[in-house]
């Protein structure tokens, strides 16, 4: 059999996908590459493909959105095709079974539910996912089900949310920036000290962190989102002191802090 692009042409949407996946993984006309995969070995590439989903939105490009979706997409494609070639289960069976938890975590919108608020709708989900995992035979515990190797910020966020699920939160946001306030004042503390103690240093930064994390919460920021819009900000502020810099025929590691940061407020001032 040839591996003609014309195999395609009956093919359209995902359907054109799968097709261009199986023939990837043809055992004798193949790609090499993709018949070395694993799925161990696609995970870095899922986890970079994610990230630059959440660059191109944070960017606006329509373009770059739609391309960076394909290309996770794609990703999923992979791991299907590897199950089905290991007979464990394929694309559609994902794809159904994903529509049928959707639709049991939905019973306000599939169902008899009367639930409306907001509150009410989240309490609800987490109810019936807690009875998800109990049929599952989980240990019980409020963290089942989240994986310790999320992203750090994001794991915070999870862990935060589920202990608030059971009760254990501040109400209001005030005891939380008191908290902040607390965490760091323990930093400056270990920071003082005549022979400084890393470990204990790396220790209390991680609870400023996971305090500004709560920070964010519970003021309905995603901190997750929140950073990456600061970093892109910094990276693009500080490109353009480079840009001036070339203007003037310098680099930055020429200057001393103090003119660095008057380039920093000039450029800050035109945002």
């Amino acid at each position: 059999m040839t591996n003609s692009l014309s195999q395609t042409e009956n093919f359209s949407g995902v359907a054109a996908l799968l097709e261009v996946m199986r023939r990837l993984r043809d055992p004798k006309n193949g790609c090499p590459w993709d018949l070395k995969q694993s799925m161990t070995s696609l995970i870095p590439y899922t986890i970079e493909e994610a990230y630059e989903v959440a660059a191109a939105i944070t960017e606006g490009n329509s373009a770059e959105i739609k391309d960076e979706l394909g290309d996770l997409l794609f990703q999923v494609v992979f791991y299907t095709q590897l199950t089905t070639e290991q007979q464990q289960f394929t694309f559609d069976e994902v794809a159904q079974q994903t529509a049928d938890k959707l639709i049991r975590r939905h019973p306000h919108v599939f169902g008899d539910s009367t639930t409306q608020t907001d509150e009410e709708i989240k309490a609800q989900w987490e109810q019936i996912k807690a009875e998800e995992r109990a049929k599952k035979g989980e240990q019980d515990s409020v963290f089942n089900g989240i994986p310790d190797n999320l992203p750090s910020i994001l794991l915070a966020l999870k862990l935060q949310k589920r202990a608030a699920n059971v009760g254990f939160d501040w109400p209001t946001i005030q005891p939380v920036l008191a908290k902040i306030r607390e965490e760091i004042a323990e930093v400056e503390e270990e920071l003082a000290r005549s022979e400084r103690d890393q470990t204990a240093l790396e220790a209390e930064i991680g609870d400023v962190l996971f305090a500004v994390v709560n920070l964010a919460r519970h003021a309905q920021v995603n901190p997750e989102h929140a950073l990456r819009r600061t970093n892109l900000k910094f990276k693009q502020r500080f490109q353009a002191i480079e840009q001036r810099l070339r203007e003037l025929n310098k680099h930055p590691e020429e200057l001393n802090l103090d003119e660095l940061e008057s380039h920093w407020q000039a450029v800050k001032a035109k945002d």
